[in-house]
């Protein structure tokens, strides 16, 4: 096969299969009405609510790597910008709303800022 083919036979691979990944990963995540429409992960464990936010039991949250890239995708998908960061927290904004999300070991806090 000469190189004209090739190349862009592989970039439409990696393109689509890029893509895919792109919507599988977005897809694992819902937005809550409680928490602004911020996207939560569809397999995590709601542990305790309150009026501040909600914590979740979830097996891929880490306090040392954080949020895996496909959240991150999700949430910047849901129009969230990430803001700043100080250890497992990380602030979320869309419009006038703000979202700290802490991770920790197995373990999601999603608050609300005030």
């Amino acid at each position: 096969m000469n190189k004209k083919v090739f190349l862009p036979l592989v970039l439409i691979v990696l393109l689509i299969g890029g893509l895919i990944y792109y919507f599988l990963a977005v897809s694992q995540y819902e937005p809550s009405q409680e928490l602004y429409e911020f996207p939560i992960p569809k397999n995590a464990e709601l542990i305790q609510k309150s009026s501040y936010g909600i914590s979740y039991d979830w097996s891929l949250a880490s306090e040392e790597h954080g949020i895996p890239y496909g959240y991150k995708w999700a949430i910047k998908a849901n129009g969230w910008k990430e803001g700043e960061r100080e250890g497992a927290s990380v602030h979320y904004t869309k419009g006038n709303r703000k979202i700290d999300l802490i991770s920790s070991t197995k373990h999601l806090n999603i608050l609300k800022v005030k």
